[in-house]
C-alpha cells in the first residue's frame, strides 16, 4: 500500500497520449497564427480584440470532419456526437458574453471548427483502466490513475469571421488524453468527446477576452452556465440546436468508465424550445 501512490503518480507522469497540430486547410488564413505553444494543450492562435470587441451576436456553424479526421472513427452517429459535444460547449461558454443566434442567421461573429484528427480510444483498454482505477479505489487511499495505453486524442481548427468573412481570430489546437485528468470511457471516441469541451473552453476564452488567455481559468463558472452544464435550458435558444448536456447523470456515468453514447441527449429543434 506505501507503493501504491508512488507508482500510480509514475504511471500517471508516463501516461499522455501525444497529438501533433494539424492543418486541414480550412481556415481563410494561417498567416496570421502565432508560434505554437502549450505542453498539455498545444496551440497557435490569433485574435483581433480591438475588432472583436463590438460584437454582441455569434453564429455557430456546426462543426465538421477533415477526411482524414473522419476516416479514423467508424460510425457517423460518433462523430455528430463529438461535433455536437464541441459546439454545445462553445455555445454555452460564449453565452457568457454574446448573444447565440441560430447558424445561417445574420450575425457579428461566425464560427466555423473543424475536426484535424482524432486519436481513437482503445475500448479495450479503457474498460480495463476503469475496473483497476475503481477497483483500486475501495481498498487503497488513492484509486491507481488510468493506465497510461490506448489513450484518445483530438485536434481542431477554427476561426471566427465577422459579417464581411474577414478572420478575426482563429486558433490551431490539439490535445492528447492523460492518465490523471481524463476519465477512460469505453468508446472508440470516448477521450474525443471529453477533449472537445476542452478545445470550447480555450476558444471560447480567448474570444470573451479578446487576447491570448495565460495561464489556468480559476474563475467560478457563471449561473447561466452552471443551469446549462446540469442539463436545463439554455440561456439562449440557439444553444439546443447541440443538444444539453447530460449534467450529473453524465458525471457519474464518466467515473464508471460508461460510453458517453449512453448518456447523451438527442439535440432538439428550436422551434420547439
Amino acid at each position: 500500500m506505501s507503493l501504491a501512490l508512488p507508482l500510480a503518480l509514475a504511471m500517471a507522469a508516463a501516461g499522455c497520449s501525444s497529438v501533433p497540430l494539424k492543418e486541414a486547410g480550412t481556415l481563410s488564413s494561417y498567416g496570421n497564427l502565432g508560434a505554437p505553444k502549450g505542453k498539455l494543450s498545444k496551440s497557435r492562435v490569433y485574435v483581433d480584440g480591438t475588432r472583436l470587441s463590438p460584437a454582441k451576436t455569434v453564429s455557430i456553424v456546426p462543426t465538421t470532419f477533415a477526411f482524414s479526421a473522419a476516416t479514423r472513427v467508424n460510425s457517423d452517429a460518433d462523430r455528430v456526437m463529438v461535433a455536437n459535444a464541441l459546439d454545445r460547449a462553445l455555445c454555452i461558454s460564449l453565452s457568457d458574453k454574446y448573444q447565440l443566434v441560430s447558424a445561417g442567421q445574420p450575425a457579428d461573429l461566425t464560427i466555423r471548427s473543424v475536426v484535424t484528427d482524432i486519436v481513437p480510444t482503445n475500448k479495450a483498454m479503457a474498460g480495463v483502466s476503469t475496473v483497476v482505477t475503481v477497483g483500486t479505489g475501495f481498498v487503497l487511499p488513492v484509486g491507481v490513475p488510468r493506465l497510461p495505453a490506448g489513450l484518445g486524442g483530438l485536434a481542431v481548427e477554427a476561426e471566427a469571421v465577422d459579417s464581411a468573412g474577414v478572420q478575426r481570430a482563429a486558433i490551431v489546437w490539439s490535445r492528447g488524453a492523460n492518465s490523471l485528468q481524463n476519465n477512460p470511457r469505453v468508446s472508440e471516441v470516448g477521450d474525443a468527446y471529453g477533449l472537445a469541451s476542452k478545445f470550447s473552453s480555450e476558444f471560447s476564452r480567448m474570444l470573451i477576452k479578446g487576447k491570448e488567455p495565460k495561464g489556468l481559468d480559476i474563475s467560478l463558472p457563471s449561473g447561466q452556465r452552471m443551469k446549462s452544464w446540469l442539463g436545463g435550458k439554455p440561456k439562449y435558444a440557439a444553444c439546443d440546436a447541440f443538444g444539453r448536456p447530460p449534467g450529473l447523470m453524465g458525471a457519474v456515468a464518466a467515473k464508471y468508465g460508461a460510453p458517453p453514447q449512453w448518456t447523451e441527449k438527442k439535440p432538439k429543434p428550436a422551434a420547439t424550445y
